[in-house]
């Protein structure tokens, strides 16, 4: 009989995924500086949400996203909504792009994701100037932008040594038997 592959509950990972969430947006919060910054760090917490989406999209659930960037926008003081709107689409669709069958590589799937995330920034920025609310200056989004797609390889290498997040295999299924 042929070897269906292990099912594992994807519970502890689940877990894992809400615990870093909470710590970066946690993190984000300490007052580590008195002063502005000319610069705007990158978006941890969006590299985690696309890298796990990409590598093993049942270990982030729409739900989870949801929850997560919600939480975010109201402890960062950004308008509700938008920016965790625009993030569960963009993870969705990368959820559905993880799952084909072509093998891809490091550097087409970084690629991907740089454009993915400039697009949400891009619509993030124009929906908000529509809208007439007070958004930062363009250079602090451009900074945010280049600084989180160069912080996701760090990102996929830390999930992947320290958690084991990497793309499923060929023949890997989950708990209730869906391939991965």
């Amino acid at each position: 009989m042929a070897d269906l592959g292990t099912p594992q509950s994807p519970w502890p990972m689940r877990a894992m995924f809400l615990a870093l969430a909470l710590a970066f947006v946690f993190g984000r919060l300490l007052p580590l500086q008195t002063l502005p910054s000319a610069v705007a760090g990158p978006d941890l917490l969006v590299a985690l949400i696309f890298a796990w989406a990409l590598r093993r999209p049942d270990y982030v659930p729409a739900l989870s996203i949801a929850f997560t960037m919600m939480l975010a926008d109201l402890m960062f003081g950004r308008p509700p909504g938008l920016w965790a709107a625009l993030i569960l689409i963009a993870a969705e669709w990368l959820k559905v792009q993880g799952r084909r069958p072509v093998e891809n590589t490091f550097f087409s799937e970084w690629f991907t994701v740089a454009v993915v995330l400039l697009a949400a920034t891009v619509v993030n920025r124009v929906v908000l100037g529509v809208m007439i609310v007070e958004h930062g200056a363009l250079q602090l989004y451009i900074t945010q932008f280049a600084l989180t797609v160069l912080a996701y390889p760090l990102v996929v290498g830390v999930g992947w040594i320290l958690l084991g997040v990497r793309h499923a295999a060929p023949g890997e299924f989950d708990s209730p038997g869906r391939a991965v």
